[in-house]
């Protein structure tokens, strides 16, 4: 079978488990904003571009359902919820099938907490947890009718091996990220980032059957703003320069930093087109960029946006540096974030996302 004969797996990546308060569950609000903003885009591209006729479902044949990167927490349990209440409304003139939710992430996932959230009673769905990469196969040939990934793609499988090799141009000395770097570094996550989206694609229209759909919502900035001089990711940049100050003290070395960089990239609309144009496996039926309320993206309160950024990175940089450092390192953030106004100010916030509806070609 072709899934057993992957030889390349990514890195696992995953957010802060269970429900404490550095938890993605409790600090994930940013996310929440984006999956409500293209909820009512789904229920239209659903009511509109799902092909009944084509899926050709046996008598008991259930419809599949994959949320792709799932996490876990209740954004993850709200956003499949969304998903299958637009379906059923697809099926109101035809006998309602049964639903099967295939829910993805990491290895490293917290599945446990994800299913111990699952509604006991009143459940519509079988559930079932897909542990792994989705940047290979996951799922047997033309087995799923909808597709669906929220807040996942930005993720790399790696990060780019250029930017952690002295010999490189695009070696990312001192850095833990792209932005703020020479345009080398940029140009390496890009690189990367173009690799992994065509493998996704190329697994998930194996796996989608005639007549389903692809569903994506990726974190990205506008097309007219330069990479290298965004806000964007400053956050990241600034959790780096805590790293180096925590060098100068002697608590972690240069060496380790050096070999340190986030798997995180924000495209671009052009650029997301360009890529899934020039993969040619699907069709783009529809592509926007989501317009996300003002209250999900500023998160003024200092605590609260050291939290956001904490239950995202928390996993990486312990793995990395070990245990100790992780509380001085988040309130060493939190000094320099409150010293910062720039980043709490919501007009210097340009991450949006693109919403991005698929149809195998």
């Amino acid at each position: 079978m072709e899934a057993k004969s992957q030889s390349i797996m990514a890195d696992s990546y995953a957010m802060n488990g269970g429900d404490g308060p550095y938890s993605y569950a409790q600090n994930s609000m940013y996310q929440r904003g984006i999956m409500e903003t293209a909820k009512r885009m789904i229920n239209e591209e659903i009511a509109m571009k799902l092909d009944i006729q084509k899926l050709s479902l046996a008598a008991s044949e259930p419809i599949r359902i994959a949320d792709l990167g799932c996490s876990c927490g209740p954004n993850t349990i709200l956003a499949i919820q969304n998903n299958l209440e637009a379906l059923k409304r697809k099926f109101q003139t035809h006998p309602t099938p049964e639903f099967q939710v295939f829910f993805n992430d990491q290895v490293s996932n917290d599945f446990n907490s994800l299913f111990a959230s699952l509604p006991e009673l009143g459940r519509q769905y079988y559930a079932a947890c897909v542990p792994g990469s989705f940047h290979v196969r996951l799922f047997p040939t033309a087995s799923l009718h909808f597709v669906y990934s929220s807040c996942a793609l930005n993720w790399l499988s790696k990060v780019p091996k250029e930017v952690v090799d002295k010999t490189d141009p695009a070696w990312n000395q001192g850095r833990i990220h792209y932005t703020g770097a020479p345009k080398e570094v940029f140009e390496a996550y890009s690189d990367q980032f173009a690799k992994d989206i065509g493998s996704f694609l190329q697994a998930r229209v194996k796996e989608l059957a005639p007549g389903g759909l692809m569903a994506l919502v990726i974190p990205a900035v506008p097309d007219m703003i330069s990479h290298p001089h965004i806000t964007t990711g400053s956050e990241f940049e600034l959790v780096g320069s805590c790293l180096m100050d925590m060098a100068k003290m002697g608590i972690v070395s240069e060496a380790k930093i050096d070999t340190f960089n986030l798997p995180i990239y924000y495209t671009y609309p052009k650029e997301l087109r360009q890529i899934i144009e020039g993969n040619g496996c699907f069709s783009i039926e529809r592509m926007d960029i989501l317009n996300i309320p003002k209250q999900h993206i500023a998160m003024p309160d200092l605590r609260q946006r050291t939290l956001y950024i904490r239950a995202a990175l928390e996993a990486l940089i312990e793995k990395h540096f070990g245990k100790k450092i992780i509380d001085p390192l988040f309130e060493m953030y939190s000094r320099k974030l409150s010293a910062s106004p720039i980043f709490l100010n919501p007009e210097n916030q340009k991450t949006t996302a693109i919403f991005v509806l698929l149809k195998p070609i």
